[in-house]
């Protein structure tokens, strides 16, 4: 072993205690816009693993919109369950233009302030400005918050009350499904748009398996 894993073993050490126990948020439709931005794919059980990064997980959050008739995205919602998630789910509203949302702002902001006693660091996973405020709240509660997002879709508000900002562009490689990989894939609503990436976004999408013979 070099000296320099070694030092880089060290400093992760460091990290995951610094961080104590973490609890992550992460907003499904908003992480699957930045994932089609960057041309990729993204790996649950990798980003996960890259989002824990050997700290104590308290429990892992995953919000999404849904159609409920669609036996796909309820597949891979029933995977995500039995895999290290917690699911929270909004059927989807079909707005007068035609197009379709589900807004879980509340629910996020909800669940990270309830549960601020119970745990340390929060890893959000948006770029959502309507969260700031909720991030601020969970500070003056002692908790420590890190924002994950692509800095083109993240609000300037929620990078400056967050205490640490990672862009979705550098661990890109660390969370992305390899090439060909088989398995779920998160896919828009064809009526669905998001909305200024800097405010957030607010079309939801649909998760369908793309593994014709796969096993869940």
């Amino acid at each position: 072993m070099t000296a320099s894993s070694d030092t880089e073993g060290l400093l992760a050490r460091e990290q995951a205690m610094m961080r104590g126990r973490v609890a992550i948020f992460i907003d499904g439709s908003n992480l699957f816009y930045a994932a089609l931005q960057l041309g990729i794919e993204i790996d649950y059980t990798k980003l996960l693993n890259r989002l824990t990064n050997g700290s104590r997980l308290l429990r892992s959050f995953f919000y999404t919109g849904v159609d409920r008739a669609n036996e796909k995205q309820q597949g891979f919602l029933l995977w995500m369950r039995r895999n290290g998630y917690r699911v929270i789910t909004k059927d989807l509203v079909q707005l007068p233009d035609g197009s379709k949302k589900a807004n879980l702002d509340v629910e996020i902001a909800v669940d990270m302030l309830s549960l601020a006693g119970s745990y340390d660091t929060a890893i959000l996973v948006s770029g959502d400005g309507d969260l700031a405020y909720a991030v601020n709240a969970a500070s003056y509660k002692g908790v420590r918050v890190e924002v994950v997002s692509l800095r083109s879709m993240t609000s300037d508000y929620l990078i400056n009350v967050a205490d640490r900002y990672i862009d979705l562009e550098q661990i890109k490689e660390d969370i992305q499904k390899a090439p060909r990989q088989n398995g779920y894939a998160y896919r828009p609503l064809p009526t669905s748009h998001p909305a200024n990436g800097a405010n957030g976004s607010n079309g939801h999408g649909l998760l369908v398996n793309t593994a014709e013979d796969e096993a869940r």
